[in-house]
């Protein structure tokens, strides 16, 4: 592999150790020309599957758009890219299994799902602009919504 940061042809593997019950390979590596150290993830492409946007176009599955999305609602948030990471992987491996066409509301609310467990601020983020919030009324009940789980 290519150094990404000098672009020496042959970096070392330190480690790897397989993730995702086994679906994804995690590797660290290491450049023996500038020393700089980096991770790589080796993962099944697999067939690609479709999603069906909103306006009923159909383009296909781009991990880097799911990966953006997420990344966005969790910033400043004490959430670290292993565990976003993680949870692309799981939100990837969920969408493969409902099919080769996915309506794009689908993995909103996957990914939704999964944001309210980890952090309600990135929750709360992506909400507002996957449902196209207006106004703060809408706000105000979606926190509604968590507080009512919480006292659950």
């Amino acid at each position: 592999m290519r150094c990404p940061f000098c672009g020496y042809p042959n970096t070392r593997v330190q480690d790897s150790r397989s993730i995702e019950n086994g679906s994804v390979i995690r590797r660290r590596r290491e450049c023996p020309s500038c020393g700089a150290k980096f991770t790589t993830y080796e993962r099944f492409e697999g067939g690609r599957f479709m999603v069906i946007k909103k306006d009923g176009r159909r383009e296909k599955f781009q991990r880097e758009k799911l990966m953006n999305g997420i990344v966005k609602a969790c910033e400043k948030r004490p959430i670290s890219m292993e565990k976003i990471e993680e949870m692309v992987n799981s939100l990837e491996s969920k969408a493969r299994k409902l099919g080769t066409e996915i309506p794009t509301n689908s993995i909103g609310e996957l990914v939704m799902k999964e944001l309210r467990k980890l952090d309600k601020i990135a929750y709360i983020r992506f909400a507002s602009v996957y449902r196209e919030f207006r106004d703060t009324e809408q706000f105000i009940k979606e926190i509604g919504k968590l507080e009512e789980e919480n006292d659950r």
